[in-house]
């Protein structure tokens, strides 16, 4: 199984949400993050003043998939949140070696 880890723009979120849907990705998780990568935040003009803004905000989206889709939907991500811009995020790909579903105790593929 894979864990799926994706840094996108917050307007991009519901786009990429539809898409795996359509994909039948039953569950995520969505958690609003702040960082920043090689363009080291921006600046902004706010009443004349201009000030850093050093953390950018956007919206990590996590999946869990089995390893046979999760390409697909690696690709459905890219496609779907990429506007070509400096900034467009992240996808990080890690090997999951169990999941436990608390309720039930069904472990594996079973649990997601």
């Amino acid at each position: 199984m894979k864990k799926i880890e994706a840094i996108i723009r917050h307007f991009k979120l519901e786009d990429v949400k539809n898409a795996l849907s359509e994909q039948g990705i039953a569950g995520m998780t969505v958690t609003e993050v702040r960082g920043f990568g090689r363009q080291k935040g921006h600046t902004e003009t706010y009443r004349g003043t201009e000030y850093a803004v050093d953390f950018v905000p956007k919206v990590k989206l996590e999946v869990v998939i089995d390893d046979d889709r999760a390409q697909a939907v690696i690709d459905t991500m890219i496609k779907t949140a990429q506007t070509g811009q400096i900034g467009d995020g992240k996808i990080f790909v890690s090997e999951l070696t169990n999941t436990i579903r608390i309720r039930t105790g069904e472990t594996g593929g079973e649990a997601v």
